[in-house]
């Protein structure tokens, strides 16, 4: 199972996000766990337990360099503005999938 954390800057509307992505990973038969967290908890949960991928939300997206210093061994990428205003899950789940080089 792979494990997919989204950084965000509350939490609300990226919830929304997980729960799009999470019907696009069942319809790929895809075994994936994905969570969305603030921040600071994001950083918690990449430290504490086997993370395969992060994801930004765009809004913040000026903390990537910071995530990829603090966190040099993990998949990071920021999700697309676009795919993020439109709760595009599936777009946004193919981006966690090429970001672990699946």
């Amino acid at each position: 199972m792979k494990n997919i954390i989204l950084a965000c800057a509350a939490g609300m509307s990226t919830s929304l996000l997980v729960t799009k992505m999470k019907k696009a990973a069942e319809a790929k038969n895809i075994d994936v766990k994905i969570e969305a967290y603030p921040v600071q908890e994001a950083k918690k949960i990449i430290t504490s337990e086997k993370v395969d991928c992060v994801l930004l939300g765009p809004q913040v997206r000026f903390m990537l360099n910071q995530f990829k210093e603090e966190f040099p061994n993990e998949n990071i990428s920021v999700i697309d503005m676009r795919d993020y205003g439109l709760m595009n899950g599936e777009n946004v789940l193919n981006t966690a999938l090429k970001a672990m080089g699946e």
